[in-house]
């Protein structure tokens, strides 16, 4: 009995994961502005959660094969798709990585094109609701360390220092150690725990984060937990790049972003392109070739309530409602033909031998799509 359990369990996880795969590429056929088919995940080490009503194919970390290796990102939490009710809601806004583009110790492009679409620089290369983790100065410790020295990436790991000028996140550095990974995985749930310390810098801390589907809903939680374990404060600023990818459409009319407070910038974004009206930011034209478009949001207040929002696209009809129960201490708006990200952030201070807690809570929905 217990062999077959085993095998009905191996058996129910490779149906999940070809349901997905063949949902992906069904998707990857629909409206007339879709973009080209983009870059395969199949080779990356990854599982599949699933609630039963939204599943979601997640990365995981792996020195040698994992998916995301560079120096940006957190590692951890990488979704690669995530369905519900036949929409795809992230995928990969790249048709390749640029994998000659690195080179230790020196700035690369974020991004670029050629005649096969967009092409991203490892660095940059995240799906999905993907994190990054900074401080006022980029990185911890990154200032007071000496050129030689190390300072912390929180997600990554302990880094080399390897000249005097300021901390830039499109190097890929040195990474002296990764700390200890452990990945634990329930049928609807994965949970990432990173341990790390670095004497020689002062930093050290326990990060966790765990994506939860929540049973019987369309809802994705990211429950996370940093526990200060070093002998200097951790100050440090996160935020998620929520890389919206639905049904691999192009930015344009019908994708809308709505806040609960009036929306105002220190930068509008191109006019010819979104409109801001009240609480909404609304897209008017398709981006197209090398089309982009950037903005800082502000107008928020200074509790979580303002941490409410919801991006769709209602020719589709479909959407995400997205909530965190901290204040935003930032939004940031990028977008190219092939993704948009609304990008919140929240920043907190942690003293040696505390620890922080945040959540963020993903509604995913459908309305009939407009004509």
């Amino acid at each position: 009995m217990k062999h077959f359990r085993i095998i009905l369990s191996s058996m129910l996880l490779v149906a999940s994961v070809l349901s997905l795969t063949f949902a992906v590429k069904a998707h990857a056929q629909a409206p007339s502005n879709v973009i080209p088919p983009v870059f395969s995940t199949a080779s990356f080490p990854s599982t599949t959660i699933s609630n039963g009503v939204i599943q979601a194919k997640v990365f995981l970390p792996d020195v040698k094969k994992g998916f995301y290796r560079s120096t940006r990102f957190d590692w951890s939490g990488i979704v690669s798709h995530l369905i519900y009710k036949g929409h795809v809601f992230y995928e990969p806004w790249y048709y390749k990585i640029d994998y000659a583009a690195t080179e230790r110790g020196k700035p690369n492009y974020d991004f670029g094109y050629d005649e096969g679409g967009v092409v991203s620089a490892p660095f940059t290369a995240m799906t999905g609701p993907g994190e990054e983790f900074n401080t006022n100065r980029g990185a911890l410790g990154y200032d007071e360390a000496k050129v030689g020295g190390t300072f912390i990436k929180i997600g990554v790991g302990v880094l080399r220092k390897v000249d005097d000028t300021r901390y830039d996140h499109s190097r890929s550095y040195e990474v002296i150690d990764h700390g200890k990974w452990t990945v634990k995985k329930t049928k609807s749930s994965i949970t990432f725990t990173q341990v790390l310390s670095d004497p020689s810098s002062g930093y050290g801390y326990v990060y966790t984060k765990k994506l939860m589907l929540v049973p019987g809903q369309p809802v994705m939680t990211i429950e996370h937990m940093l526990k200060n374990t070093g002998k200097k404060v951790i100050d440090t600023t996160v935020y998620n790049h929520n890389m919206f990818t639905l049904d691999n459409t192009s930015p344009g009319p019908g994708l809308v972003v709505k806040f609960p407070f009036n929306i105002k910038t220190s930068r509008a974004p191109d006019p010819n392109f979104v409109v801001i009206d009240g609480h909404e930011l609304r897209y008017i034209k398709t981006l197209t070739g090398n089309d982009r478009v950037s903005s800082n949001i502000t107008g928020f207040g200074p509790t979580a309530a303002d941490y409410d929002w919801t991006e769709e696209n209602d020719k589709i009809g479909a959407g995400v409602h997205i909530q965190g129960d901290h204040p935003f201490s930032n939004i940031a708006l990028w977008s190219i033909r092939t993704v948009m990200a609304i990008e919140p952030y929240n920043s907190f201070h942690i003293e040696p031998g505390a620890d922080a807690e945040w959540t963020l809570r993903y509604t995913y929905f459908t309305m009939p799509p407009k004509t």
